[in-house]
């Protein structure tokens, strides 16, 4: 079994599941792009994010709660610089739970640094080995009770195709973590909360939501 840490540069990507863009809406016509990505609509979650699982996150001041974006980590074992899906899959170490946390916002028109940069605010499980990704269920569990179920069958790229997208235009380097995407409006958890997100085949990843250092929970 593959354990060890994620140690590269993780990025994320936005709009990645058909139930988003749903949710969305005719909002994606709206001034300035008009219309849905085109191509893969992605962020960073830079060193300060990175926390281990049983991590107490706390959350920034003026905030009471979090949304909790599960998904999964896509975990380079080489260089990666223009690979084809049928290969993209191959140049994979392993895979990762992520809870991608984000404080509330509605768009996505303007880097949203301060919401989803926060110290704390990405969860990671270890890395673990690939398994059938079309048939993966991600569960997100908020003090013991279901709040999500999503299936990666539903994304809009699948982790191969995701890969071969962005690996098109920018090299992927060893290490490197690749997000498959977030829920958008995703479940949220309050000050105080445990939250437990989970895959058959992967494990689970688990950590709580704290108030601010100095601040009353």
């Amino acid at each position: 079994m593959i354990t060890h840490k994620v140690r590269g540069t993780v990025y994320g990507v936005v709009l990645n599941d058909h139930a988003s863009v749903r949710k969305i809406g005719a909002a994606l016509q709206d001034a300035p792009y008009k219309g849905a990505p085109k191509a893969p609509a992605m962020y960073l979650k830079p060193a300060n994010t990175h926390a281990a699982c049983g991590a107490a996150v706390a959350l920034p001041r003026g905030a009471a709660s979090v949304e909790v974006g599960a998904t999964l980590g896509l975990v380079l074992g080489r260089a990666a610089a223009r690979l084809s899906r049928d290969e993209a899959l191959g140049a994979l170490a392993g895979i990762v739970l992520a809870g991608d946390l984000s404080l509330p916002h509605d768009s996505y028109y303007r880097p949203a640094i301060r919401e989803k940069c926060f110290d704390g605010a990405l969860p990671l499980g270890s890395v673990q080995p690939l398994v059938d990704l079309a048939a993966l269920v991600l569960t997100t569990e908020i003090d013991g009770q279901i709040a999500q179920q999503r299936s990666l069958a539903d994304l809009v790229r699948d982790p191969a195709q995701l890969l071969a997208d962005v690996s098109e235009f920018m090299t992927l380097a060893q290490g490197d973590v690749l997000l498959v995407g977030v829920s958008y409006q995703a479940p949220q958890a309050a000050v105080g909360s445990r939250v437990k997100i989970s895959a058959e085949g992967v494990g689970s990843l688990e950590f709580s939501i704290t108030a601010p250092e100095g601040v009353p929970a």
